[in-house]
């Protein structure tokens, strides 16, 4: 197992050709090891122009080297960053001049690591690196760079540190009863409703934070032959699944993400869905397999050419509860009478297709609030859970009216709502959690 306490370095920029690479030092011996490789004296808090040199004093680069003072670096450690030509070679050498001059080479998310374990950071802000740097829009990185700016720490403190006062001053009622007031179980109830309420406000969160991080699914259905593929190819401006004037031409559902003004909304061409007796058993599946899409999207693009058949009103029917855009197709064959709550569209000439990419943007914007202002994880929400099934326990204790001598089961549930809350923040952890956590990071974060 690697030491925490090691010098640890990494390439921290993509490893391609390109201007400039960074590479980054972090520990107690990151400025020893720099002074042996640069021709120039360091500057702490500044930076220097200077070049690498090897062991046999040959430039390897003309560099800038930016030297930073823990604790105030990102690790928390001293920390050198070195901005070299964008070449992997260069980089490569630079780095393995380094770790034979004693540092190691950073694990998966390990300069991140140290700065949670150095207290610069707490686990949510933390995880809010991870989402900036896998973000998706330009939506996602913002509403993941309010959870690392400490949105979500600040409002999980307020709440731990309101019931860890509720907690104190229970077990004095129990440890002295003599001197200590017993606490009114109306009091217990209001703040154990009012962090029950907050917490529901922050999982809702959750929702937006799944939306916006995996994208919005939509899915366009209809019978076969209507235009579903040539819809999809206009969407994503390419020609990505194949059209013919063959009715069952898509057999398989085909997926592809469009960014949409910052909202990733994920595309699905399926399989025409008409009557199963006329199809071939690949058909078939793939019909099952759209039928299944109409219930694992989030917005359904209804697709239909001259009218509303059987087959349709069923398919409407499966989507009733589902955001849906009813387009009649092929409007450069011909118009038809214009019906409310229909647009008509041609993927051929992009008649109104401008218009149906608004609609789509109106209904994403009642699936995904405006007003998310943070991130909340898988992990996360199931901290946030934890703590709400505590508290609901304490809420239930009171409606029952069960005292232990006087507030002992009380006690027991508030401090387990407060140790979900700091596992969350990582005030708690087990080192399975934070390997678990920091192994999805790149090397060099």
């Amino acid at each position: 197992m690697n030491n925490i306490f090691d010098t640890i370095c990494a390439i921290i920029t993509p490893i391609a050709y390109g201007a400039v690479g960074i590479i980054r030092i972090s520990g107690e011996n990151s400025f020893k090891i720099a002074k042996e490789i640069f021709s120039k004296e360091i500057k702490i808090g500044s930076y220097t122009y200077g070049h690498i040199l090897d062991e046999d004093s040959s430039i390897i680069d003309e560099v800038i080297l930016l030297a930073f003072k823990g604790p105030k670096s990102y690790t928390a450690e001293d920390v050198i960053e070195i901005q070299t030509h964008g070449n992997p070679s260069i980089l490569n050498a630079i780095l393995n001049l380094i770790i034979k001059k004693g540092a190691r080479l950073a694990d998966r998310g390990e300069f991140t690591k140290r700065a949670f374990l150095n207290k610069r950071l707490d686990l949510t802000q933390a995880e809010s690196i991870l989402d900036i740097i896998e973000a998706k829009s330009e939506k996602s990185a913002k509403n993941a760079l309010m959870g690392l700016n400490g949105y979500l720490k600040k409002e999980i403190e307020e709440l731990k540190e309101e019931l860890k006062t509720l907690y104190s001053k229970l077990i004095a009622s129990i440890d002295f009863p003599e001197d200590v007031a017993e606490v009114e179980k109306t009091s217990i109830e209001t703040l154990c409703s009012k962090t029950i309420d907050k917490i529901d406000e922050i999982i809702q969160n959750s929702n937006s934070y799944n939306y916006l991080k995996d994208g919005i699914k939509a899915a366009l259905i209809g019978a076969p032959n209507v235009g579903k593929s040539s819809l999809f190819n206009a969407l994503l401006n390419y020609s990505r699944a194949i059209v013919t004037d063959i009715a069952g031409t898509t057999r398989d559902t085909i997926t592809e993400s469009i960014n949409f003004n910052g909202y990733i909304v994920n595309f699905t061409d399926t399989a025409g869905i008409r009557d199963k007796t006329k199809a071939d058993t690949v058909e078939k599946i793939g019909i099952e397999n759209s039928i299944k899409e109409i219930e694992a999207s989030d917005i359904i693009l209804f697709l239909f050419e001259n009218s509303i058949d059987e087959i349709d009103k069923n398919l409407i029917e499966l989507a009733k509860n589902k955001k849906t855009i009813f387009l009649k197709t092929k409007a450069d064959i011909k118009f038809g009478t214009k019906q409310s709550g229909i647009i008509e569209i041609s993927s051929k000439t992009g008649f109104n297709l401008d218009i149906l990419k608004n609609e789509i943007v109106e209904h994403i914007k009642t699936i995904v609030p405006n007003d998310t202002s943070y991130s909340v994880n898988k992990r996360q929400l199931s901290c946030l859970i934890r703590a709400k099934e505590s508290l609901n326990n304490v809420l239930k204790s009171i409606n029952e009216d069960i005292l232990l001598d006087g507030a002992d089961l009380y006690a027991i549930d508030l401090k387990q709502a407060i140790l979900a809350f700091e596992e969350m923040s990582g005030e708690v952890f087990e080192d399975s959690i934070l390997d678990n956590i920091f192994d999805n990071f790149c090397i060099g974060k």
